[in-house]
């Protein structure tokens, strides 16, 4: 609990960033799977079911919160085979959610730091 108010929203926006870019991954690498359905993660109700579900702990918190906030991606282009990964959108997706999740953990850094400091009396 004191980590929550510690580091704010931070911690978990961390945590499904991490398991939002796995996902995004996972669309990459099934490109070609015939009849592979794209999924993505609604970061916003995911992070809010976090946030709520975080009290019991932050991995069961997380990992209820993923299941909820996951949805199929709805193709601009049907495929002859039934996939439904458009491989430019799921790059573009994976880019952003990489830079916003490095933005995530160098703000994390930056308290992490300011704590530490703090501590030593600096």
């Amino acid at each position: 609990m004191a980590g929550d108010t510690l580091f704010g929203v931070h911690g978990a926006a961390l945590a499904v960033r991490s398991q939002r870019m796995g996902v995004l991954a996972s669309n990459i690498a099934n490109a070609s799977t015939p009849g592979f359905k794209a999924r993505d993660i609604d970061f916003k109700a995911a992070l809010a079911s976090a946030e709520g579900g975080s009290a019991g702990g932050s991995a069961g918190g997380s990992a209820g919160s993923i299941g909820a906030a996951m949805k199929y991606r709805v193709p601009l282009q049907t495929s002859m085979d039934g996939n439904t990964v458009e491989l430019s959108q799921e790059q573009t997706a994976f880019a952003e959610n990489a830079v916003q999740y490095q933005t995530t953990l160098s703000f994390l850094n930056g308290r992490i730091g300011q704590i530490t400091r703090a501590l030593k009396g600096e």
